[in-house]
């Protein structure tokens, strides 16, 4: 609802407030046809301004969620999730699925899972080390990748393979790391 239709349809509430204080035993029917306009006049006003659905359910959560009739807020989704907590004060936890689990096929993850060694190939772009290509889950396909970086077209002046395994061990260097000023002159 934009200003404008906020300030009209507090102007036509206000006017059938007046109305209503008016309002007598004996008020004769032209003033009766009066205040029938003037809700007519509010209620196309209010027709203007709603722009979503009606809530289909008194949840705050789930204004237009499913309904179940059986409900206080008729909230299917609130109600669905009481009675399962009430399902379990009477009942207990839910048992477990079955007995006798079925593996995965990408296994059971334990509670701490085992840390897992990779091999990082990185490069001296001049600054810092960066990675280059992906990190390897096997040393001699990393020493085969950077000493085919080596003899490319655009060789880095320095490469080395890192470990890791919850942490980071150099293990091999090649190459002179040299640290180049990126500004020209020296920064002159």
């Amino acid at each position: 609802m934009n200003h404008a239709q906020l300030t009209a349809l507090g102007r036509a509430l206000r006017v059938l407030g007046e109305h209503g204080d008016a309002l007598t035993g004996d008020t004769p029917d032209t003033k009766l046809h009066e205040v029938k306009a003037d809700i007519k006049r509010a209620l196309n006003l209010l027709d203007d301004s709603v722009s979503g659905a009606a809530p289909s359910t008194r949840c705050p959560e789930h204004p237009n969620g499913p309904v179940d009739e059986n409900a206080p807020d008729l909230c299917l989704l609130c109600e669905t999730r009481r009675r399962a907590a009430r399902r379990s004060e009477i009942n207990g936890p839910e048992p477990a699925y079955s007995a006798d689990p079925k593996p995965s096929r990408y296994g059971v993850r334990e509670d701490r899972p085992q840390p897992q060694q990779r091999w990082l190939p990185e490069l001296w772009n001049g600054q810092v080390w960066q990675l280059c290509g992906t990190p390897r889950r096997d040393r001699h396909e990393a020493e085969l990748y950077i000493a085919a970086q080596r003899r490319g077209p655009r060789a880095a002046m320095a490469y080395r393979l890192v470990h890791e395994f919850t942490d980071y061990e150099v293990l091999r260097v090649w190459g002179t790391p040299v640290r180049v000023d990126i500004e020209p002159l020296g920064n002159l």
